[in-house]
């Protein structure tokens, strides 16, 4: 058999540093942008702990922003939350509402730092931090939120106890 010639042997080596190319970016890309979204919520997991007193306990970490994301249910369905303590309810992005099945009810004004907006009235069944939950959470249904954070305000918050110890914040049920 005769040896190919030269110019077809080239050719296949440049695609094949192509390839690897692609591929290396490929794989590069999926590392930061996991690394990347690990800054941003660090609480993907949800540790959660015993304190001295045997009272169930989650600790979450502050992000590279310097605020608290963490991962949660509602409903039973995994979303993400922004925890807010200047925000009086818990606000969902209307078309987060809509996959998680809540029912719009009436009509609401809020003044929000981007102006005033019209959200709907509705209730959370039931919303989990890992093992911290609460039920018949009052919310809104925000259509002016674009992203897929729910923003957890103190309708939620004053439900539970929090301390803020440095970059950790730490929640348990209310006594």
């Amino acid at each position: 058999m005769n040896p190919p010639p030269p110019q077809d042997t080239r050719r296949l080596g440049k695609a094949m540093t192509f390839a690897a190319w692609i591929v290396a970016l490929g794989l590069l890309t999926l590392f930061f942008n996991d690394k990347l979204n690990r800054q941003r919520n660090p609480n993907q997991a949800v540790f959660s702990r015993l304190d001295a007193s045997g009272v169930r306990e989650v600790v979450l970490k502050r992000n590279r922003f310097g605020h608290y994301v963490t991962s949660g249910t509602v409903n039973s369905v995994p979303v993400e939350f922004l925890l807010d303590t200047g925000a009086s309810d818990v606000a969902i992005p209307a078309a987060l509402a809509e996959r998680l099945g809540l029912q719009r009810g009436r009509a609401v004004q809020y003044q929000t730092a981007n102006g005033r907006i019209t959200a709907w009235r509705t209730t959370i069944e039931r919303l989990a931090i890992g093992p911290l939950q609460v039920s018949n959470v009052p919310a809104s249904i925000n259509p002016a939120m674009h992203d897929m954070e729910i923003l957890l305000g103190m309708s939620v918050l004053k439900q539970v106890a929090f301390t803020q110890r440095g970059d950790t914040l730490i929640l348990r049920p209310l006594e």
